[in-house]
């Protein structure tokens, strides 16, 4: 039976959805990989319908560097990478999909790249083994998260990276943000790389993300890009459009009030007239939702003790290093 340390070097966060033909053979080719590392693998089994967990569980008693998570129903892969992460306690963290298409032997090149200095490196499926439109949408995706963020990545989308643990326990992630992941650590002053990875066909199983995945990318998009640069400073983002559309309402206003009181035109048949006070009127209560926005903020770091910033070191005379900002 196979035994590990107390304080694994590396910890596998794999999220699992219906993915039990793919289970045995992921878990032997990551057992010859790293067979002379100590790591620990954690399962996160996001309310497979299918016995995922029951295979896993079997595969638990005979190896103890696996931990098994099981959700209640699915919640989703940023709620199942979000647990592993807790749950991991190696100092770096791989993750990749259970469905086989990630190859384990990756594994090592990633956590050498990350040894030169990096706190987090990404796959980049340069072959990528899947139907057509498919890529052609991802590659839409990356181009649209590239420009929106500031980042050059090729493949967003790929779950095999590896981390500097302190790095993702710092991360809050909700809804499917997984994919931004490195966005929002670019953001806190994380250094970011990405190299190539294979990629195989899907042998067993079907994938779980459909068409309807890149409407919700595109609405995550703007929402990482509002975290990302207004989370701290909403004003800035309501209040310029605020002013903006009430300095336009306000030129329209006092042209249109030009023509009736110099030139004489009436304002009664005029459209444009009421279009003005409009423009004024919203560019006021963006202003208004702006000023809130920045109370609210105020409020959530305030009342949860929590800092608008991330620590990487804090070096004194007593102390060489410290990694949190807890």
């Amino acid at each position: 039976m196979a035994t590990m340390t107390a304080t694994p070097k590396i910890s596998l966060v794999i999220p699992i959805y219906n993915e039990a033909e793919n289970l045995l053979s992921l878990s032997t080719k990551i057992k010859e990989v790293l067979k002379d590392e100590n790591y620990e693998t954690i399962w996160i089994d996001d309310g497979s319908t299918d016995d995922s967990f029951t295979r896993l569980g079997k595969l638990a008693k005979k190896d103890k560097r696996i931990v098994l998570i099981q959700f209640r129903r699915n919640f989703g892969q940023t709620a199942a990478l979000s647990a592993g992460f807790d749950q991991a306690g190696g100092e770096v963290i791989v993750t990749l999909d259970g469905d086989l298409q990630n190859d384990p032997k990756d594994i090592p090149k990633l956590i050498k790249k990350l040894d030169e200095g990096y706190d987090l490196v990404s796959g980049w499926r340069k072959d990528r083994q899947d139907e057509l439109p498919r890529v052609i949408l991802s590659k839409i995706a990356n181009y649209l998260i590239n420009k929106l963020t500031g980042l050059n990545l090729h493949d967003y989308g790929c779950t095999l990276k590896a981390y500097r643990s302190d790095l993702v326990k710092e991360l809050n992630l909700y809804g499917e943000m997984h994919r931004f992941i490195p966005a929002v650590a670019s953001q806190i002053g994380a250094k970011i790389t990405e190299i190539p990875v294979r990629h195989h066909p899907r042998k067993y199983g079907k994938s779980k993300y459909g068409l309807d995945r890149t409407f919700r990318v595109i609405l995550d998009v703007v929402l990482v890009k509002f975290l990302l640069t207004f989370q701290n400073k909403p004003l800035h983002l309501f209040g310029s459009l605020g002013l903006g559309l009430s300095s336009l309402g306000s030129i329209i206003f006092l042209w249109l009030s030009y023509q009736k009181f110099i030139l004489g035109f009436s304002l009664s048949d005029r459209p444009l007239f009421i279009v003005a006070i409009f423009m004024i009127l919203v560019g006021v209560q963006f202003v208004t939702i702006g000023i809130l926005a920045e109370m609210l903020m105020r409020v959530y770091y305030e009342s949860q003790g929590k800092k608008p910033y991330y620590i990487r070191h804090i070096v004194t005379a007593t102390k060489q290093q410290v990694t949190s900002n807890k």
